[in-house]
Formats: structure tokens, C-alpha cells, sequence
């Protein structure tokens, strides 16, 4: 039986080289910090109001700005996990929750808050 409940983007990961000037662009855009993980003078990872998540990578040598995942919230974890692996993709590293498609696209699944 397929997944019968909704998926929704929750945000979306970038690769960046500079990540302070990329946070200080999205704020002044109306998208402020909404969350830091490491040293906040030099964060690892940060997160935006609206959905944006910067991933620092200071040795990247592709374009700014290179797609590192999806995140999206399922209304029912299990089963919306259950059926992606129906279709074959392959877990990463990080857990169960976390996808690759055949074509490479990473997915970081996670349930959706209950009101």
C-alpha cells in the first residue's frame, strides 16, 4: 500500500566556502538566523527563518551554493520511510531517516510536528 499522508519541504542545505557572508545576505533579506550549530564566529551549519540551511565547506571548488539536501517533514516518519525504501534507495550514514535517490539526491526525512 503507498504512503497515504502529505510530505512538505521543510528546508533546504547548501554547500557554501563563505558562510558569515551568505548569513549576513539572507538576513538582510528577512530571513534571520534561527539557529547555529558550532563556534557562532565560525558556525558549521546554520539555519534561517524560511527554511535555508548553510553547510560550511571552506574547500569546496564547485560554484557557491551547491544543493547538499532536502529536508522534509512527513506527517507519519515510519511509514513515509517505509515507502521510499520500497522504491531502493540507499541510507546514508547518518541514520535511516536519511536517503539517497538512484540519481544522488540526499533527503533528510523527519516527522512532521504534531500540533
Amino acid at each position: 500500500m503507498a504512503y497515504d499522508k502529505t510530505c512538505y519541504l521543510q528546508h533546504t542545505a547548501f554547500r557554501v566556502r563563505d558562510i558569515q557572508w551568505h548569513t549576513a545576505f539572507f538576513a538582510a533579506l528577512g530571513m534571520p538566523v534561527r539557529r547555529i550549530a558550532g563556534d557562532p564566529d565560525d558556525p558549521q551549519q546554520v539555519w534561517t527563518v524560511g527554511g535555508i540551511q548553510l553547510v560550511s565547506d571552506k574547500s569546496f571548488e564547485g560554484p557557491e551554493g551547491r544543493m547538499a539536501h532536502l529536508g522534509i517533514y512527513a506527517d507519519d516518519l515510519e511509514a513515509a520511510l517505509e515507502e521510499a525504501y520500497r522504491w531502493g534507495v540507499q541510507e546514508m550514514p547518518q541514520g535511516h531517516n536519511w536517503i539517497r535517490l538512484p540519481d544522488g539526491l540526499e533527503i533528510e526525512m523527519m516527522q512532521a510536528p504534531r500540533d
